[in-house]
């Protein structure tokens, strides 16, 4: 059962199609795609998020404390089948630095220890013991359930003189609140526009210079995203609409000048 931890940045930028196509003849002077890029081409990567029945995870993540914690169980083919190899991933960010800590199973096995902890036999590593019981220690903590499944299409480079640096840029953000299962085929509303690709820089230490230099001169700025934040507060807009508490407007409020008394004084009037 292979094990992986990882600890580092993660710094986020969303490209246009401009910005893209300007970048990535410098990433691929710099970088090399990863394994799973088969051909030059991205990959897909589909995940099961849980949290409580009160989503109590994502909303006290979306308020940016300085310690937050995920549970997400992944998968790199859909539908996956009961024995395909899935990752259970307990994720953590404390002051910026992200830490992941995984285990591999089959989506049977971790379907089952998700729902009695049952462990899979072959769990006698020290490694693989000290993350399930972080996972034990996690899951008596909070009575977590899916709740949200967002995949994407990923191209994925890591450095050429630097293999730790890896860069990241997704595709395609999918999200839904139904068939929160891994078996289920892909599906559901995208959460970025299609000619939006979000790119993520994951460091241990500083930034390239080479890239600073590109997101300097492509006027590319860093953001603050989630994708399940982001999912999550699409839900609840929609429930709130479909609640009636405010309705959807019919077209953008136009801001006027309506007399030079206000516009003297730099007062607005939204109609």
């Amino acid at each position: 059962m292979p094990i992986s931890t990882f600890m580092r940045k993660e710094i986020k930028f969303m490209l246009s199609t401009e910005q893209y196509e300007a970048l990535l003849p410098e990433i691929h002077r710099y970088m090399q795609p990863d394994k799973f890029c088969i051909g030059g081409k991205d990959y897909g990567i589909y995940n099961i998020y849980y949290d409580t029945p009160d989503d109590y995870l994502i909303r006290t993540s979306l308020e940016k404390p300085a310690y937050k914690e995920k549970l997400r169980l992944r998968s790199y083919s859909s539908p996956a089948q009961p024995t395909d190899k899935v990752f259970l991933e307990i994720k953590k960010k404390v002051e910026g630095i992200v830490t992941k800590r995984r285990v591999t199973m089959t989506l049977a096995e971790a379907e089952d220890y998700l729902l009695s902890r049952r462990k899979p036999a072959n769990t006698d590593k020290y490694l693989q013991k000290q993350i399930f019981a972080e996972l034990d220690v996690f899951l008596s903590h909070f009575p977590v359930v899916p709740k949200q499944y967002i995949s994407y299409q990923r191209s994925a480079f890591f450095g050429k003189e630097d293999p730790e640096f890896r860069l990241t840029i997704d595709r395609q953000i999918t999200e839904r609140r139904y068939d929160l299962n891994l078996s289920h085929p892909n599906g559901g509303a995208q959460i970025i526009a299609p000619n939006q690709r979000l790119m993520e820089v994951k460091i241990a230490d500083a930034m390239p210079l080479w890239l600073s230099r590109c997101l300097a001169e492509m006027q590319i700025y860093k953001i603050s995203f989630s994708k399940y934040g982001a999912a999550y507060e699409r839900y609840i807009r929609a429930k709130l609409y479909n609640e009636g508490y405010f309705r959807k407007p019919a077209a953008p409020a136009i801001t006027r000048t309506i007399n030079p008394h206000f516009a003297k004084k730099g007062k607005m009037l939204h109609v």
